[in-house]
């Protein structure tokens, strides 16, 4: 009998070992699985595609998957990317001190806000093909032209998103503050900051996003390396899966930029949020 009870014991010891890892495995299925999914059903209806019209144009996904092993061995996919990333970090860095200057400062002033209007609008409506164009005209082949196109680009979607956090700061938190004759500096690191963190993360995503749009065109136009330089000479060789590839490797890179940074910051930042579980 006694036996009997020390093997149940043991067995429901083994049990609670177990079930963290389970839980953990579970967790991870519900992140990554459903994206896994997606990129075989991409795959799978692309290389249907391929070989229903057997065309040059159309390669499929084992030639693809060749250009891809060419670019990374050797390291040269990863200095272009290099390259290419920081021209639009640098260009994103620009953009978000002065749309988060300009957002605040739109959000506190009326009078403001509306002589910043007709701007966010035509930064908005402007392509960023025009901005490539005209970087490339004014300051021709430089580190200038890429960070300032990427500026203007993304410029007028990030200040909207610092507007819209600013709106979302509940407005008692506001009253306190002034009641209690906070400094500027002290509502800006523990009142705006704070509830600004999220919208600030959603307006890197769109902002670097854009960016990528961007660099393409200006590397494309007026650089002479880059990812987008790289695509047009694969373009000019008619070499449809070196431009895939090209196209695979950064989306890599973004992928690990999405869950890797902006996710992380995302968790970090709204851990004190209550989430349903309904």
């Amino acid at each position: 009998m006694m036996a009997d009870i020390v093997q149940v014991e043991s067995a429901k010891r083994r049990q609670d070992r177990g079930a963290p890892r389970l839980s953990a495995l579970r967790r991870l299925a519900a992140v990554w699985l459903p994206s896994i999914v997606f990129c075989v059903c991409l795959l799978g209806l692309w290389e249907a595609l391929a070989r229903a019209t057997a065309s040059p144009l159309v390669p499929n996904v084992s030639e693809v998957l060749g250009e891809v092993r060419r670019l990374v061995i050797g390291g040269f996919a990863l200095r272009q990317i290099g390259i290419t990333l920081g021209r639009i970090l640098a260009g994103f860095s620009v953009a978000f001190v002065i749309s988060l200057v300009v957002g605040i400062a739109a959000a506190r002033s009326v009078t403001f806000r509306r002589f910043c209007d007709p701007a966010i609008i035509l930064g908005l409506t402007v392509p960023g093909l025009v901005w490539a164009l005209l970087c490339v005209i004014w300051f021709g082949v430089g580190l200038t032209t890429p960070i300032v196109a990427i500026a203007l680009g993304i410029g007028p979607v990030m200040v909207l998103h610092v507007l819209q956090g600013m709106k979302a700061v509940d407005s008692e938190i506001v009253e306190m503050a002034h009641v209690f004759r906070l400094s500027t500096r002290d509502k800006l690191i523990h009142i705006w900051i704070p509830s600004l963190t999220p919208h600030l993360i959603g307006g890197a995503r769109v902002g670097l996003s854009l960016g990528w749009k961007v660099i393409v065109l200006v590397e494309l136009f007026g650089l002479s390396n880059g990812v987008g330089y790289q695509l047009n000479s694969e373009f000019s060789s008619q070499n449809v899966a070196g431009v895939l590839a090209w196209t695979i490797v950064f989306w890599a890179v973004m992928v690990v930029i999405e869950y890797g940074v902006l996710q992380s910051l995302e968790r970090a930042s709204s851990k004190w949020r209550r989430v349903s579980d309904l």
